[in-house]
């Protein structure tokens, strides 16, 4: 019990060895995915540097008008106002916000000016301060959620989204994908990811038959739990399972009354929207994108259901789709929401696509991996030089080494794509770690042999307050890189305070432990 007090340290490096070893190694700590799934040994993710893939940086498309008097209208109201003074746009292109010290519209349309939503706040009657390029602070972070919720559905491991600002105050959204194709990407990102279900039925006026839509009779807000896309058992087609909200339910089941779905026997649906001839029966579209992807009839069970007032109690049904792509691009869709402001790719403010081939990012990881080996025998050498006595030296490599196999755990753990900026910050986390571990060493033995334990112990206090005070430095100083939306120099920040943390709790205190069992005899 005694040794296993005394040497806690080295035990929890162990420890610390295990967990790294396991977040490796272990396919339960692995992306399961199959869609994101790769042949890789451990359970690392490696980002787009070391990988290839593709990198989106764009600027939102959208205007922003401040200090909006909504003169006691809700924002639904004002959205819808603002909307229909704007061609060709709808109450979902129009964000009102209202806010402690300005109340904010924004119109997230493609080619709407400044000029245009000023003048459409003039016209539905709502006064307005300054109208500028770009959205809110709001708008931006709900939208870097929405793309890396979408890219999470998708499988796509690795996959990055965050904001980036310039120096001269442009915000910009960058998307980075390890090992995908850029049309893949460009697809996924590009578009709002808007879904509704809207009715598309037969009136009468004066004796002629024409037809109608009721729009977003469901919208993404109004489902609860959306399924997997699965094939259909007729070997046609495809479908995702969704389940709805009671209040909302109760007002589609209405609808489908109203507009006469709920035929008995169902109805058959026969929609064409480029204008041809349609059937005389109703439709349900499900539309993605403001485009009728497709147009399906209900089935006489669920009709019955609906004629009965029954199918509010447990609403529920499927969307049905023409293949098992489409099924999948909805339910990632479903799950991730719309997107508040679409990625403006135009090129024109910065709008940029790139593609980095998988072949250049293999290269990439050699010279990482050949970089980190002259490293480690620059350091391993210039110890050895300094010393000449393996226990002193042995033991401070292996031990510098580990701290950077904890933080590969680490980053396998928490699935964090590694990059050429995280590969520096191991370098440096090696550096500065080796360094920590000769102050310990000069400071033990600088004033002739130990000879006890509590000699040891006096001695490696001292050299211990130099080190916490330089690691306390290191993070004041990498801290703003770690939070700043800097790109590339957050994961080195990231990464070298992470390394400094180990090293002060771990490391150095468990090279502490095994030169003084090396060095003394009173153990």
């Amino acid at each position: 019990m005694s040794t296993l007090r005394d040497n806690w340290r080295v035990i929890f490096l162990v420890v610390a060895i295990l967990f790294s070893t396991f977040a490796l190694f272990s396919p339960t700590m692995g992306n399961q995915s199959p869609i994101g799934e790769d042949d890789s040994a451990t359970n690392l993710q490696f980002g787009l540097q070391l990988d290839g893939g593709t990198r989106i940086r764009a600027p939102l498309v959208g205007v922003t008008a401040e200090d909006v008097e909504f003169n006691g209208d809700s924002e639904r109201v004002v959205e819808r106002e603002v909307a229909a003074q704007i061609a060709g746009a709808d109450a979902a292109d129009i964000i009102a916000r209202t806010g402690a010290e300005s109340n904010t519209v924004e119109a997230t349309i493609e080619n709407v000016t400044a000029d245009d939503l000023s003048a459409a706040l003039d016209a539905a009657g709502y006064g307005h301060g300054e109208v500028r390029d770009g959205v809110t602070a709001t708008t931006r972070a709900e939208t870097v959620r929405v793309l890396q919720s979408k890219i999470n559905e998708a499988g796509l491991s690795g996959g990055t989204v965050q904001q980036v600002t310039t120096a001269t105050g442009e915000h910009f959204v960058l998307v980075e994908v390890p090992n995908r194709d850029q049309s893949d990407v460009v697809d996924l990102v590009g578009e709002r990811g808007t879904v509704q279900i809207d009715i598309y039925y037969p009136t009468s006026q004066n004796g002629t038959r024409t037809y109608e839509t009721r729009e977003a009779v469901l919208t993404q807000a109004d489902f609860t739990s959306i399924g997997t896309a699965q094939e259909s058992q007729t070997g046609s087609g495809a479908f995702v399972p969704v389940s709805v909200r009671d209040e909302p339910a109760g007002e589609f089941q209405t609808a489908v009354q109203d507009t006469g779905l709920a035929q008995p026997g169902g109805t058959r649906c026969t929609y064409m929207e480029d204008g041809g001839e349609n059937t005389t029966e109703g439709c349900l579209l499900l539309v993605v994108n403001g485009e009728v992807v497709n147009a399906f009839g209900m089935s006489p069970g669920l009709a019955d259901t609906m004629r009965a007032g029954e199918w509010a109690g447990a609403p529920s049904f499927q969307l049905q789709t023409r293949n098992t792509s489409e099924a999948q691009e909805i339910a990632i869709n479903l799950r991730a929401g719309a997107l508040p402001a679409s990625l403006d790719l135009s090129g024109e403010d910065s709008g940029t696509s790139s593609y980095i081939s998988p072949s250049q990012g293999e290269s990439f990881k050699f010279d990482s991996l050949i970089t980190g080996i002259i490293a480690v025998l620059a350091v391993a050498g210039v110890v050895f030089v300094r010393y000449g006595k393996p226990q002193v030296a042995l033991p401070m490599i292996v031990t510098g080494l580990s701290e950077v196999y904890i933080l590969l755990g680490f980053a396998a753990a928490i699935g964090y794509p590694l990059d050429l900026s995280v590969i520096a910050g191991f370098i440096a986390v090696i550096g500065t770690g080796v360094d920590d571990l000769i102050i310990i060493a000069d400071e033990v033995m600088a004033e002739g042999s130990v000879t006890s334990r509590k000699v040891f112990q006096s001695r490696f206090r001292r050299a211990f307050w130099v080190i916490g005070a330089a690691a306390a430095t290191t993070i004041i100083a990498m801290s703003p890189l770690a939070v700043l939306s800097l790109g590339d120099l957050q994961g080195f920040a990231i990464f070298t305070i992470l390394g400094v943390i180990v090293g002060v709790l771990v490391t150095r205190p468990a090279y502490g432990d095994i030169l003084r069992l090396l060095l003394t005899e009173d153990r």
